[in-house]
């Protein structure tokens, strides 16, 4: 990763000076699939008064871009605050930093990008917010036959929102839940999924973006009203 601060590299993000809860969009009006678009690569982190600048090449999909887009890096929704050629370019804040794996990117590293679903587009995964709940470790990525078995870490605060045959989102990825035990939950990546996302990349203990099933979310605060049932 190149990271910049009066012209001088680092490897590493600034720490994160308190958590800013301030949301980078109205994301009443936002939503993604899951479907990655382009395998973005990590062009220069730098330093800024609020937390950092990400900058990446996205040579296929730059050119239909502008700025104040909203497109997921990692499925992370951020606004693309400017656009130079194929050089996308977003402001993270502290709290972005804090609760993803993007204070893990280096320079040349592979991301996962999607612009947001257009009125007129097809809805091919989920509802993908682009809102991070966590980052979780992988705990076994195995090929199984023609497949991939990838085991994620599942914290106890969010185990409620998983099912068996449900939806996730794992760096930006619409995924089906095959199994689910006390500690862990497991998907299954075909080939081309594996080839077309930065999971062609990732290896047991990385770090990956996760985003739980927003109806689960809502099913749990409507029943929340309702604390006899």
């Amino acid at each position: 990763m190149c990271y910049a601060k009066s012209g001088e590299a680092s490897p590493h993000f600034p720490k994160p000076r308190g958590l800013d809860i301030t949301e980078q969009h109205s994301y009443a009006s936002l939503v993604f699939t899951g479907l990655i678009e382009e395998v973005g690569k990590v062009v220069a982190v730098r330093e800024s008064n609020h937390g950092a600048q990400l900058q990446i090449a996205a040579p296929r999909i730059a050119k239909k871009t502008r700025g104040g887009d909203s497109i997921t890096v990692n499925g992370c929704c951020l606004t693309l605050t400017s656009r130079a050629g194929d050089r996308l370019t977003f402001d993270l804040l502290e709290e972005t930093i804090a609760r993803t794996n993007l204070k893990k990117l280096r320079q040349k590293e592979s991301v996962n990008l999607e612009r947001a679903l257009q009125a007129r587009g097809r809805l091919g995964g989920h509802f993908v917010q682009g809102h991070i709940d966590c980052e979780s470790p992988i705990f076994a990525f195995d090929k199984e036959g023609a497949d991939f078995r990838l085991e994620i870490e599942l914290p106890s605060e969010f185990a409620h929102y998983v099912a068996c045959k449900g939806s996730i989102a794992l760096n930006g990825i619409s995924l089906t839940v095959a199994d689910v035990f006390p500690k862990s939950f497991v998907v299954w990546i075909i080939p081309y999924t594996k080839r077309h996302t930065n999971l062609n990349h990732v290896q047991p203990g990385d770090l990956v973006n996760v985003e739980f099933d927003i109806l689960a979310k809502y099913v749990e605060r409507m029943l929340s009203r309702y604390p006899k049932i």
